[in-house]
């Protein structure tokens, strides 16, 4: 048994250790690349406002390059103009030294120094993203703070694009930390407890599933659903969950009970309870869910562990209800809501424009 531990210890070191050297390499790569972008972007969007570049001067530029330098890839006209967008997206928060000579019109690679200064948390993350990392969360946020976010969860998740689009659609930064619940009361380590509020949002899109928002299904259907899609719904969760099972059976007194979805947290080291619910919050289901931890803590939970945590996921919710529901238990819980599509309700449809017109617009 000693030997069979030891063999575990020595894999996950040298996985660690392969993956921080992956992580290295690839920043070194991508810090090059950026670099070379935000330099170009800086080039272009300095042309473009002192010489009054158009598209057409853009295109003939990326098909001069191509003959220069046949064979070229990443610089469409296209890619030129996302350049341009990266430059100007961080251009008031970086420090850049001057690199472009417009006597010479040359562009100078080792006088560039180009470091991201909000923060030094972002300092050590913000190369080890792909340029197409970077877009993503340039066209899909709003503020410097939400940016910041998904460039830390990117680098150190090590989410793939489609993680990434999939937590940007979600809306991730606005929901995680903000779900009703009664962590402040009930988990007494700060920590802890500010890891636990990161952990959860307050509303999960699972428009993986077949379920019409209309449609009163049970809880069963919607459970069979997320089942059979259980690496999506780990992907909307975060990468720090475990699935144990659904259906988990509890005994007590002789009677069984089941948990519709077990999962364990290693961020949080605890085991965590998703009872699903189509239809509103009631209040009633409070008490089930503080029976159902109280009993994971008494039989399942190993003692190093930290006591269990239960998330009601419902198809709507009044947060007052919910707020008067928490006070007189004990136990970590917290509601959250799903819907399963991101389509447009009928009634706005027509009132903004379509996606493709808007790209049109951007360009």
């Amino acid at each position: 048994m000693e030997l069979s531990k030891n063999h575990l210890d020595n894999i996950k070191a040298l996985k660690s250790a392969i993956l921080q050297s992956r992580y290295r390499a690839a920043t070194l790569v991508n810090k090059e690349l950026l670099t070379l972008y935000f330099a170009v972007g800086k080039f272009i969007s300095n042309k473009i406002n002192e010489e009054k570049w158009g598209a057409k001067v853009i295109e003939n530029l990326s098909a001069d390059l191509q003959l220069e330098l046949p064979g070229l890839r990443g610089f469409s006209a296209t890619n030129i103009k996302r350049m341009r967008l990266f430059f100007e997206s961080w251009e008031k928060h970086s420090l850049i030294r001057p690199s472009v000579s417009v006597q010479l019109q040359v562009i100078d690679l080792e006088a560039i120094e180009f470091r991201p200064t909000v923060s030094a948390q972002i300092e050590k993350t913000f190369f080890g993203l792909s340029f197409s990392h970077h877009l993503e969360i340039i066209q899909g946020t709003q503020k410097i703070d939400e940016r910041i976010f998904y460039i830390q969860k990117t680098a150190t998740e090590f989410w793939s694009l489609s993680t990434l689009k999939n937590h940007l659609n979600n809306q991730t930064f606005q929901k995680t930390g903000s779900l009703p619940n009664n962590f402040s009361k009930t988990i007494t380590n700060d920590e802890i407890r500010q890891k636990a509020l990161q952990s959860f949002k307050d509303e999960y899109l699972l428009d993986f599933i077949n379920i019409e928002d209309n449609d009163e299904k049970d809880e069963r259907v919607l459970e069979s659903e997320i089942v059979q899609n259980i690496k999506k719904f780990l992907m909307s969760l975060g990468s720090d969950f475990a699935f144990i099972g659904n259906q988990y059976r509890l005994i007590v007194e002789d009677e069984e009970y089941f948990l519709d979805l077990l999962f364990f947290n290693r961020r949080l080291q605890c085991l965590v309870v998703f009872e699903l619910k189509t239809g509103k919050f009631k209040p009633e289901y409070m008490g089930k869910m503080n029976f159902y931890l109280s009993a994971l803590d008494e039989y399942i939970k190993q003692p190093h562990e930290q006591p269990s945590i239960g998330i009601i996921l419902c198809k709507e919710k009044k947060n007052k209800v919910v707020e008067f529901s928490f006070r007189d238990f004990n136990k970590a819980m917290g509601v959250s809501t799903y819907k399963t599509s991101t389509i447009l309700p009928a009634a706005y449809k027509g009132v903004l424009p379509d996606v493709e017109t808007l790209k049109k617009l951007m360009d």
